[in-house]
């Protein structure tokens, strides 16, 4: 690794440490501040950051960037409305109390669980500058410093947002602007660094392809820094014998408004009593969205996920399913666990599937497009975790974003 990316980083990192220890103290009036500022500036920093943005646009088209990874890169004026919206939300969420009581012990103490930051937390994504505001503004909510890396595809329009968005909302609020720090090198070799710091940066949220967040997960954890990782998606609709055939044109349709997303459409599971009545109607819908089907027999997994081919990320793959229980364990099993729908009116049927899926969510007769920490918890979010262990799980958002800690005292020093 240059040595010159390894020092960027680890400079970047200790700003961050030192800018954070203010985030401990401010109030909470102070951050919403900050984030309310955020908004607006989203507004009028409007031209530089669209000008900026067609900068990265036009060399992801040079270098041959896919249509789906070329919308997830663009930063439209709706976007940015959207980006703002979102950031006005969270200055409205009340703050999570600092100290919960747990038990008034009858031995006269009193326990309290009190959440910490953690206090510096990484985070790499690629081609999606929106993820700059909506990460940024999740450590700000939780306290804790963050320092951002991002590939050359986004470099432009991230740089743009910290500039004349992130630095001078922390300052106007008060706030050290050291806080927050976007990593200025393009080179690879600064997400391997990243994850190579665990006493200045021991968590890293990792975004982006599979097979290159699975890689920095690993060189994670040979350096003993925690990951919260979004590797992999691609949503599962199952659709059974009683389904109505209109619901599920509307789900299928729902469910392919982007395709450079995660939480979209990517296997679709008719039940076998209904396939061949079903498919023809189905593959008409497909056709009149510009997405192609995937049909057996299948020259790829049955999971593949679309949305990372740059070449056919407008595909979906089709199979059958012989009920709820085979289609849920096919999605456990063959899928990356993100999330999974059904389309039945028959509350049985509905509860066979969504007992038998273990993803980090499932829905009924609606979309996988809800997994989204906007659309379902109401809050940014920072990323969408499928580990199957405990913690944080599905979109997570600044209300993850602590470190536990019990603490014990006198019950009457409580009620002084």
């Amino acid at each position: 690794m240059p040595r010159s990316v390894q020092e960027a980083v680890h400079a970047c990192a200790v700003r961050a440490t030192q800018g954070s220890a203010a985030l401990a103290r401010a109030s909470d009036v102070g951050i919403d501040t900050a984030l309310r500022a955020m908004a607006r500036r989203l507004h009028t920093a409007r031209d530089v950051l669209t000008a900026a943005n067609q900068e990265d646009l036009r060399s992801a088209a040079t270098s041959g960037m896919s249509a789906a990874l070329q919308d997830r890169l663009r930063l439209t004026g709706p976007r940015l409305e959207d980006m703002a919206a979102a950031l006005r939300t969270l200055a409205d969420v009340p703050h999570e109390p600092r100290d919960t009581v747990l038990e008034e012990r009858p031995d006269g103490l009193v326990l309290l669980e009190r959440r910490r930051p953690v206090g510096v937390i990484g985070a790499n994504f690629e081609a999606r500058p929106n993820v700059t505001l909506d990460v940024a503004s999740q450590f700000l909510k939780s306290r804790n410093g963050g320092v951002l890396r991002t590939g050359s595809a986004a470099l432009r329009s991230s740089q743009a947002l910290i500039t004349h968005v992130i630095t001078p909302s922390l300052t106007d609020a008060g706030l050290n602007p050291d806080a927050i720090q976007l990593v200025p090198s393009e080179d690879r070799a600064a997400a391997y660094a990243l994850v190579s710091l665990p006493e200045t940066v021991p968590l890293v949220i990792l975004r982006g392809s599979g097979d290159s967040t699975r890689e920095l997960g690993r060189e994670a954890a040979r350096h003993g820094v925690r990951t919260l990782a979004h590797a992999d998606g691609g949503g599962v609709l199952y659709v059974a014998r009683d389904a109505d055939e209109k619901l599920v044109h509307e789900l299928v349709t729902s469910s392919l408004d982007r395709l450079g997303v995660c939480n979209r459409l990517n296997l679709l599971l008719i039940d076998r009593a209904v396939h061949d009545r079903l498919l023809p109607g189905i593959l008409k819908t497909l056709e009149d969205l510009g997405i192609a089907a995937s049909l057996p027999p299948h020259a790829h997994a049955r999971g593949y996920e679309w949305s990372l081919d740059s070449e056919r990320a407008a595909t979906v793959t089709i199979d059958e399913a012989d009920g709820p229980v085979q289609a849920a364990r096919i999605a456990n099993e063959e899928t990356s666990g993100l999330a999974a729908a059904i389309a039945t009116h028959d509350p049985d049927t509905a509860a066979r599937f969504m007992d038998t899926y273990g993803g980090s969510g499932v829905f009924w007769n609606s979309t996988t497009r809800l997994l989204d920490g906007f659309k379902l918890l109401r809050l940014p979010e920072t990323g969408i975790n499928i580990d199957r262990v405990p913690g944080p799980r599905g979109p997570v958002t600044y209300r993850d974003l602590y470190l536990r800690q019990y603490v014990v005292r006198p019950a009457a020093s409580l009620h002084r």
